[in-house]
């Protein structure tokens, strides 16, 4: 791979969380690199349907409030398929924001869908050529160029790829360019199912034994995945939880 010639997109995501079956995009940042510059950026913040934890706000500094009225990310999906178009992806951890990537359209688009990608990881480039005692966070990584950007927002961490990605290959393409072909990615994914109605159950009972009301309308729209993950949840006594997900929202917080 010649960087100057690359045609690609850079891409990150901010999430509610690690797990991609059921946790949901809240961010999008991704810049179209054509011919090894920068041709067309995107940024987009998406309405996941429920509230943040807590954690997630201090870790990306994305509120509540900052999603209210945002679209979701089957109302959004058209216009992110043609930004990505056929090209290759470049993430820090690639693999991990392919993954939620392909959940979320497998789940919005009719049954049949494909989106297989291939991708250069730069979590991966930084692994094989950096000295090993170094961290490879990418805020660690960049640092390591003289670069400091503000993590954990998704157009920042893209372009601090972008800039990562450029600073390896120029000290380390000549040397080694064979790890800086191209990969196919792999993530297998099935489609969610909406909530069952025995699951609905169970929660309203819970809700009735814990004191809290529920939300109808957001019960309704879980997958079956997610109403199983909040009732693993409150087998494990997460009150807390199970008030976020399904008792009814504060006028602040409805889209």
């Amino acid at each position: 791979m010649d960087i100057s010639s690359l045609n690609a997109v850079v891409i990150d995501l901010e999430t509610t969380g690690l797990l991609k079956r059921t946790d949901r995009i809240i961010e999008i940042g991704a810049l179209r690199i054509r011919e090894g510059r920068i041709a067309d950026t995107c940024s987009i913040l998406v309405d996941p349907g429920f509230p943040l934890t807590q954690e997630i706000v201090e870790i990306t500094g994305i509120t509540d409030e900052m999603l209210a009225g945002r679209e979701k990310f089957e109302q959004i999906a058209d216009t992110l398929l043609d930004f990505l178009g056929d090209d290759v992806l470049v993430g820090h951890s690639i693999t991990g924001d392919y993954a939620f990537l392909k959940k979320a359209f497998v789940d919005c688009r009719p049954k049949g869908f494909v989106f297989e990608k291939k991708g250069i990881d730069t979590l991966k480039l930084a692994r094989a050529l950096l000295e090993p005692d170094e961290k490879k966070r990418l805020a660690d990584c960049c640092r390591h160029y003289g670069y400091v950007f503000h993590a954990h927002r998704a157009p920042d961490d893209a372009a601090a790829t972008w800039f990562l990605l450029q600073k390896l290959y120029e000290e380390f393409g000549s040397l080694k360019p064979e790890l800086f072909e191209p990969q196919q990615l792999c993530f297998a994914v099935k489609r969610d199912t909406p909530v069952m109605e025995k699951q609905k159950e169970k929660l309203r009972k819970a809700a009735k034994e814990m004191g809290i009301q529920i939300d109808e309308n957001r019960m309704s729209a879980l997958t079956k995945s997610q109403a199983s993950r909040i009732l693993d949840k409150l087998r494990a006594s997460d009150r807390e939880l199970f008030m976020n997900l399904l008792a009814p929202r504060k006028c602040s917080e409805t889209t």
